[in-house]
């Protein structure tokens, strides 16, 4: 199932944009679920992603939709979640990415009741996993967008285990920062009930909104990668991890 459904999202994608993307399916603690298909109407989908219309990047830290991509609508009576409990891995598919050079990112929210009514930029996000820099310099090292690359256009997650049971989304992000001082942000969101015996919840500096996480003003997001030749640390953006 999967294949067909990757090769036929990547076929639309060639068609329509060349050098973009997104994730286009997820296995989630041995599940498969596929993603929302952009480029065709919401009308009739059932995914456990929230719509996104483009494979273009979302080029503004302050855009209204940076919380789940454009336009991050709930697909109604279209609109699944997927219950795993805590603990579980994620292994997010992607298109075959084209960007090498920038960090990848994961969130989650609480969405305090059911996802399918929550507004996503209302809601308090917190990160769980990261990397962006693996070796080498910023202009010439091995990033881990590489890494998603060579791993088959995939990256791999651990919800914490200790996570209050409850309704979260879950976000994938892709920063491509290839371009000098002209970020590229590529988020999908997936809604997920969260089940087990956890009690931890995230409080303090975890806590971000989006728009509100970024800047300009971040180093990590405006930034020439090309003329860092001699700088060896790259600072991701957003919060620190929570790990629960």
């Amino acid at each position: 199932m999967f294949a067909t459904a990757a090769l036929t999202a990547l076929a639309l994608a060639v068609s329509q944009v060349a050098a973009h993307g997104g994730v286009l399916e997820y296995q989630i603690n041995g599940e498969w679920y596929e993603g929302f298909k952009a480029y065709n109407t919401p009308v009739g989908q059932s995914s456990i992603q929230r719509e996104w219309d483009t494979y273009n990047p979302i080029t503004d830290p302050t855009d209204s939709f940076l919380a789940c991509n454009n336009n991050g609508a709930s697909l109604g009576s279209g609109q699944q979640s997927a219950t795993v409990p805590a603990g579980s891995k994620v292994i997010a598919y992607w298109n075959q990415w084209p960007h090498s050079i920038g960090p990848v990112m994961v969130y989650m929210a609480n969405c305090n009741g059911d996802c399918t009514t929550a507004t996503p930029s209302s809601l308090n996000w917190f990160k769980i996993d990261q990397a962006g820099l693996l070796s080498g310099s910023v202009a010439d090292g091995q990033w881990a967008q590489g890494e998603l690359i060579a791993n088959n256009n995939t990256w791999t997650t651990t919800i914490p285990a200790s996570l209050k049971p409850g309704n979260y989304f879950l976000r994938h992000e892709l920063l491509a920062i290839h371009t000098p001082n002209q970020p590229q942000f590529y988020p999908e969101c997936a809604q997920l009930i969260i089940t087990g015996s956890g009690s931890a919840e995230p409080s303090g500096s975890y806590l971000v909104k989006f728009p509100g996480a970024y800047s300009m003003s971040d180093p990590g997001v405006n930034i020439n990668v090309y003329s860092e030749t001699t700088v060896y640390n790259y600072t991701i953006p957003g919060p620190a991890v929570w790990q629960g």
